[in-house]
């Protein structure tokens, strides 16, 4: 076993066949104690300053019911049970991705009993630990939007996403912070609030933020059309797209789980007679996939909504069922009407046209 860094919360990687899978560390379960949620604070009573203390000093000690009973506040009662409900569930599975397919197994008999905070929280310890071994800036980027809502804006011709909390706090504060705050409640001007569009140049200070800051733009755009003359049009790729590395990102997301090696890339369009599988990657793409698919009318303000398509295929298609073998899957992602992106990586894990012995 090897220990990762403590950038990555102090995991330790259990080599599965193929599949390096994350052991919860004592550091990974105090890290949930520092949360506001759970952290002390001046009213923080002598029964929640023992019982805090003896898990800092050991995460997986019993708990028993009378030590959460003995806490004088409410929400802190709630909290620790919700912790300790989350803990132990995680370390009766033993590695956070056995607990995650837990949660969202195939047969979809899964029950989430605990806050989503923590489901994302698996979700981004997941993935660093996933994209360990890169350097790509933009990948680091996307694998951002498997666990924290974004905000999709178009600025000159670009589709921008940027962190829903980090912009809503910006647009709240002009990025003073409580001083900030203080202006706006006065109704003092603040000042313009700009983020910065990762870029090849911009890579390198991308890494160098500090830890938690999420204040990078990532661009969304696949495709940039120029008028040329005479009535022609050049349409150009673009490589660097934010789509093209939420792509790969989705792609190692299946390996590191599954083991099945896919190729996915975005689409403009869906221009396939035999159409056969498709897989939303959030809720409002999973009722319109399945409308389109069906042939039903769809509003054109809806499907303005849309993200991105995507095609994914399965290197192997032995690997998938052999009903649907050798077929594409296709991918959807989109907004609700007030630009927000929730994307939910475990649909990829759910709703995947897998043979049997790959399950």
């Amino acid at each position: 076993m090897q220990q990762l860094s403590p950038k990555s919360n102090r995991l330790i990687t259990l080599s599965l066949p193929e599949r390096p899978w994350l052991v919860p560390a004592d550091d990974f379960l105090r890290g949930f104690l520092a949360r506001p949620e759970l952290a002390l604070v001046p009213e923080s009573c002598a029964a929640e300053l023992a019982l805090h203390a003896a898990l800092h000093a050991a995460p997986a000690r019993p708990v028993t019911p009378d030590e959460i009973a003995a806490l004088d506040d409410h929400d802190a009662r709630e909290s620790y049970t919700h912790f300790l409900r989350f803990r132990d569930a995680l370390l009766a599975a033993g590695t956070l991705e056995a607990y995650y397919l837990q949660l969202f197994p195939r047969d979809g008999g899964g029950q989430v009993n605990i806050p989503p905070l923590f489901v994302d929280m698996l979700v981004e310890a997941i993935t660093r630990s996933m994209l360990s071994e890169g350097t790509d800036a933009f990948e680091a980027r996307a694998r951002d939007i498997l666990f924290r809502t974004q905000r999709i804006s178009t600025q000159n011709g670009q589709v921008l996403s940027g962190d829903q909390l980090t912009l809503d706090m910006l647009n709240e504060t002009g990025g003073l912070g409580d001083i900030g705050r203080f202006l706006a409640e006065a109704k003092a001007p603040l000042r313009e609030v700009q983020m910065q569009v990762l870029t090849d140049d911009s890579a390198a200070a991308y890494f160098q933020q500090a830890a938690g800051r999420h204040d990078f733009l990532l661009d969304m755009t696949h495709e940039v059309t120029n008028d040329l003359s005479h009535g022609l049009t050049f349409t150009m790729t673009r490589a660097r797209s934010g789509l093209n590395a939420l792509a790969r990102v989705l792609q190692k997301w299946i390996k590191h789980f599954l083991g099945v090696a896919v190729k996915i890339r975005p689409l403009q369009k869906i221009d396939d007679e035999a159409w056969r599988w498709h897989v939303g990657l959030d809720t409002a793409s999973t009722a319109l996939l399945n409308d389109l698919y069906e042939g039903r009318n769809v509003e054109p303000a809806r499907l303005q909504r849309l993200v991105s398509l995507f095609r994914l295929d399965f290197e192997d298609a032995q690997d998938m069922r052999p009903d649907v073998a050798g077929k594409p899957v296709y991918l959807g992602l989109m907004m609700n009407a007030d630009g927000i992106v929730k994307l939910k990586p475990q649909n990829l894990l759910v709703n995947l046209p897998l043979r049997a012995s790959v399950q």
